[in-house]
């Protein structure tokens, strides 16, 4: 099997069994499981002698490089790059190689893992350098939400879509192991680590527990300790499964950072293994384990008095011990599986969409030409005229948008509606559906309707409803109200019974958000590549296309207080956070990372009213959740289309769903299964025929 994957190791990162560091054991854990250590290798730098962790290690030799060691490790990396042509590199803990692979623009997939505080690492120390990182990375995992927090410190935005968190994990003991009154420390020996005052401590402890023992393993060549004592033994650094086994046997482990720790591997790996686990609240440590043994102050005196409590009462440090065992927080498979579902993402996700008489119609609209089609697969007018053609009519569509000089007020409307008596003229339509506009005279439309016996409909889908509090819903009204004498149907994404107007309610049909076959052919239900949990999308205006400064809705409100609440649920925001907004193919791959999607409009929520995304929803095949007051759980159930109460109530069904991605899938299945059958183009453009005529 082709060897696709790489992996970049720190250079001064001892990837032996007898010196391996975090990312070392990092790296050794997620290939010992993955189901893509086939397609990987491991770049480092040892001695030659020295065995690697694993049998997928390709040696970078150094020997030769005196200064700018990094940039060299790199740079031979890169020509092994070029010679296999890699298509993911996963670089750990140096910015410095990141930089230099996004400076020479690398065809691969980029994944950086911050094991540190990213301030502290050359490459990543300033806010530009963040910036830079965030903005060209493919993906970026953190250690911990500290490590992610500390990137994320002076940015202009506080998220990103490809960073996110990915914890050091652990694989949990199948039984609860025999403990010995031992107490242990493990790391190096210095006063960062907390060692000169759990070695304090500890003696007291040793003093008045005849029968308790207690090891520290690790070492620290810059700083001495002497601690001595007969009950006190002090190991060098160890194999890392023999750490684990003294973790086995010891009852109390003891991890008093002083030192903003990234995460703490010993804390979590020591917990898991049942040990009664005393931490500081330094850096990540309270992410390590669901932990209540906190050092309020760290200090020698403090560990004592934990220490002294847990050896006393034996009930308390036995149920602490079995909490720990039993809730690991921190599974191996978990992680494993997140890293390859982003990883099989990237190596599989060139997929492709497929390309695809009875009246004549003039169909009046903005068919999206003027922007080069961007907006081909959202666009409402596209999708009915396709409808029409398919029920047999012929169709002619006049995109009046380009004939709008701007620099000539005046004569704006002046020249449309000539072009529309000139095309009429010519083509003798039946029917003249007017688009998402209004803006034929009075006296046209009656030259129309006596010299052509046609009718006129005209379709609306923007904010109507008083209720809904849309934006200019007031002024679209007003727009929409011209002439209605003379229009004969009205079709609106607002439903009438949330209109008040003066328009007569005869006139007036719901007209739903309609898919085609052409368009939504996306079977995202399918999908084995989905990585992200939760996908929203929102723009400051689809003909615009970008964001707009200083300009946010209540809908990107409504996200970050989701995101705070539930932050497990990993996210794919596209609209917030200068995450611009994606349109078509772009769109459609954002949609294709994720399980789950949320459908939000501007407003209030109100009877079957929505945004034209509903549609690129649920009809290309993914679960998509809508506000209950829209009461489009009077139309799809809860197996094909999810509603949410509030925002908690959002939050704990998607939580609930991603425990059972193959209901996820069922469920999104049935709904598109479902909107397909109910809101087709073809069934929505026969409806405008029917009600017309």
């Amino acid at each position: 099997m082709k060897k696709n994957i790489a992996i970049l190791l720190p250079y001064k990162e001892k990837f032996n069994v007898e010196q391996a560091g975090a990312a070392s054991i990092w790296v050794k854990d997620y290939l010992d499981i993955s189901k893509l250590s086939s397609q990987t290798t491991v770049y480092g730098n040892l001695e030659k002698k020295i065995k690697p962790l694993t049998n997928n290690y390709k040696n970078i030799d150094l020997k030769n490089k005196l200064i700018r060691k990094n940039i060299a490790y790199t740079n031979e990396l890169y020509k092994e790059h070029l010679k296999y042509k890699f298509s993911i590199i996963e670089i750990h803990n140096r910015p410095e190689s990141l930089l230099f692979l996004l400076k020479k623009k690398t065809t691969a997939k980029l994944i950086f893992v911050f094991h540190n505080n990213p301030k502290d690492m050359r490459g990543s120390a300033s806010v530009k350098e963040r910036i830079n990182i965030a903005e060209k990375t493919d993906q970026i995992y953190f250690v911990s939400r500290w490590v992610k927090d500390k990137f994320f410190e002076g940015l202009p935005y506080k998220h990103k879509n490809n960073c996110e968190i990915l914890y050091p994990a652990i694989k949990p003991l199948n039984k609860f192991p025999k403990k010995e009154k031992l107490i242990i420390f493990c790391g190096k020996l210095n006063s960062s680590k907390g060692y000169d005052i759990f070695g304090n401590a500890v003696l007291r402890i040793l003093d008045k527990f005849k029968d308790w023992k207690a090891i520290a393993i690790g070492n620290e060549p810059r700083e001495k300790f002497n601690f001595k004592h007969k009950n006190f033994k002090i190991l060098d650094w160890i194999q890392h499964k023999k750490i684990l086994k003294y973790y086995s046997k010891a009852s109390i482990s003891v991890v008093p950072s002083r030192w903003l720790e990234p995460f703490g591997r010993t804390a979590m790996e020591s917990a898991a293994y049942g040990c009664a686990t005393i931490t500081s609240k330094n850096g990540g440590l309270p992410e390590t384990f669901d932990n209540d043994l906190f050092l309020e102050r760290i200090s020698s005196d403090e560990i004592y008095r934990l220490i002294y409590k847990l050896i006393k009462n034996k009930k308390l440090q036995k149920i602490i011990q079995k909490r720990n065992f039993l809730n690991v927080k921190h599974k191996i498979n978990k992680k494993v599986k997140q890293l390859d579902d982003l990883k099989r993402f990237f190596l599989h996700s060139n997929f492709y969409v497929n390309r695809g008489k009875k009246l004549k119609i003039l169909h009046i609209s903005q068919f999206d030409d003027r922007n080069d089609y961007r907006l081909f697969n959202i666009s409402i007018s596209s999708k009915i005229s396709k409808g029409l053609i398919r029920n047999g009519h012929d169709v002619i569509n006049f995109s009046y948008r380009n004939y709008i000089n701007k620099n000539i007020i005046q004569d704006r409307n002046e020249t449309i509606n000539q072009k529309v008596l000139d095309i009429s003229n010519n083509y003798r339509p039946e029917l003249i559906i007017l688009g998402h506009n209004n803006f034929l005279y009075r006296n046209n439309i009656e030259i129309l309707k006596s010299k052509f016996n046609c009718k006129i409909s005209l379709w609306y889908e923007d904010a109507l409803g008083k209720k809904a509090d849309g934006p200019h819903w007031r002024e679209n009204l007003s727009l929409i109200e011209t002439n209605n004498d003379l229009i004969d149907t009205y079709f609106t994404t607002t439903h009438p019974d949330e209109i008040f107007t003066r328009i007569n309610k005869k006139k007036m049909t719901f007209l739903p958000i309609p898919v085609d076959e052409n368009i939504e052919n996306l079977k995202l239900y399918e999908n084995k590549t989905n990585y992200k949990d939760f996908f929203f999308a929102l723009s400051h205006g689809v003909n615009f296309g970008k964001l707009k400064k200083r300009k946010k809705d209540e809908r990107e409100d409504f996200i970050k207080k989701l995101m705070n609440k539930f932050p497990r649920i990993n996210y794919n925001i596209l609209g917030i956070a200068n995450e611009n907004p994606k349109w078509n193919y772009d769109y459609y791959k954002e949609l294709s990372k994720c399980k789950i999607a949320l459908n939000l409009s501007r407003g209030k929520p109100i009877k079957l009213t929505s945004s034209n995304r509903i549609a690129s929803l649920v009809g290309n095949g993914i679960y998509t959740f809508i506000d209950q007051k829209t009461q489009y759980d009077k139309i799809f159930d809860e197996n094909e289309v999810g509603s949410y109460k509030s925002i908690d109530d959002l939050g704990s069904k998607v939580e609930f769903l991603l425990s059972n991605e193959n209901k996820i899938k069922k469920y999104a299945k049935n709904g598109r299964d479902k909107y397909f059958k109910l809101f087709n183009s073809k069934v929505v453009s026969g409806n405008i025929i029917n009600k017309t005529f």
